[in-house]
């Protein structure tokens, strides 16, 4: 299949190539040429998520000539391998627990994926890679423990200093070797125009053969697509009606693979991005201006983005502000709220849900009560437990895998907002 620049100035390229360079010589971020229908695919007979994933994925690598279909198969089977469990919470209202992969946060899948597709093509190849990454929480903790000890790849994680919880600061400290982090004195959106700005320098890009595994990385956007599909299908074979999709929303990629899913065919009623005080994307809903802005510091820190990076992919698909009301919706929630919130949801049903997750439940209690939806539940709680175990008078279980990374010692290192710091 081909994949194009969303700025059209950058040649036609396949999947596979599209992954290796990460952003577009333009500077445009790859998205498909056209979208394969479901009808095509045997997406409601298969027996495992695994499974799914290469069923949904596999037109995208249709004669790719950097990963096969088998390659592709190998892939799933080897990133996908813990639970996606979509759990039952009210009357119609399920939960999609994206957080059980290693790092406790939905990027497990998309990080996995990519690590799992750039390993197969340099040893093709014999490439050698360097991944730059920004992150606003959970990003670079999926990315570092996907990444960790592959053969050929460096991995350079830039996050704002003092707007990563502890938890996720282990995360991204601790495992060194092929692994470098970094301590940006800014917001995350300062890191990822580090990021940017370090890719349109041709001569160091070469230099270090640089790559990327943020969410503008197609390898990350493809895998997340997949769970879209799958939960829709599950829920409409529970529920016999097709559910609205509410997202906890930072840098819009997870909610751009919904977006994808649902080009595709998925049985989606519709997608909804709950923000915090970013309100970025609702101001752009209601004035038909987009203006990026400085990100505020909220207690949903992994959606701490002011000028996300994906929108250019959501205007790729719905470019007129008519046909973009008419497809995205999105509503602010705030630390207030957020708080208010993870109680009342515990209080309730004994659910315990994260700063993120709680941004999608307000949007649903206040807007959707009653309809049928799927809260996408971003990140396990224990990465948050400053927050949420006040609010329940509870302690929360940590996830055996995060459980053993807290117990080892993080290296950083302090840098200013200039790319150069970082080579």
């Amino acid at each position: 299949m081909d994949f194009v620049s969303t700025r059209g100035l950058s040649k036609t390229i396949t999947a596979g190539e599209a992954i290796l360079k990460g952003l577009a010589d333009d500077g445009g971020l790859y998205v498909p040429k056209t979208f394969p229908s479901l009808v095509n695919m045997n997406v409601s007979s298969v027996s495992s998520y695994p499974e799914m994933a290469f069923e949904v994925l596999a037109p995208f690598f249709k004669d790719d000539k950097y990963i096969n279909l088998n390659d592709l198969a190998y892939i799933c089977m080897n990133a996908f391998n813990f639970d996606v469990p979509l759990i039952q919470l009210g009357q119609k209202e399920s939960v999609l627990e994206l957080y059980h992969g290693p790092t406790a946060a939905f990027k497990d899948f998309g990080a996995r994926f990519l690590a799992s597709s750039l390993e197969t093509i340099i040893k093709k190849n014999n490439k050698e890679l360097t991944i730059l990454v920004a992150t606003s929480g959970d990003t670079g903790g999926a990315v570092a423990s996907a990444f960790y000890n592959k053969a050929g790849i460096k991995v350079k994680v830039l996050y704002p200093k003092n707007r990563v919880s502890e938890r996720q600061k282990k995360q991204l400290t601790v495992l060194g070797n092929n692994i470098e982090a970094y301590e940006v004195d800014g917001t995350f959106d300062d890191c990822q125009k580090m990021v940017k700005d370090a890719f349109m320098d041709k001569e160091l890009s070469e230099k270090w053969g640089l790559t990327s595994a943020n969410s503008i990385n197609l390898g990350r956007l493809l895998p997340q697509s997949v769970y879209y599909v799958y939960a829709s299908h599950l829920f409409r074979s529970m529920y016999g009606e097709n559910p609205n999709i509410i997202i906890p929303s930072g840098n819009v990629g997870n909610s751009c693979a919904a977006y994808w899913a649902f080009s595709m065919g998925a049985p989606i009623e519709s997608i909804v991005l709950a923000v915090n005080a970013n309100k970025t994307i609702p101001d752009y809903l209601d004035s038909g201006k987009y203006t990026p802005r400085s990100s505020i510091k909220t207690l949903a820190n992994a959606m701490d983005v002011g000028a996300p990076s994906n929108m250019e992919r959501l205007f790729d698909l719905y470019g007129d502000i008519d046909l973009f009301r008419q497809f995205v919706k999105s509503y602010s929630v705030s630390d207030d709220e957020i708080k208010a919130t993870i109680k009342k949801t515990y209080d309730e049903t004994s659910y315990i849900i994260c700063p993120h997750t709680a941004c999608a439940k307000k949007v649903y209690e206040t807007y959707y009560k009653n309809q049928p939806s799927i809260l996408v539940s971003t990140a396990h709680p224990a990465k948050f437990e400053t927050i949420v175990e006040p609010l329940i008078n509870k302690s929360i279980p940590i996830p055996k895998a995060l459980d053993e990374l807290l117990k080892l010692d993080g290296k950083f290192t302090s840098v200013s907002t200039d790319y150069h710091d970082i080579f």
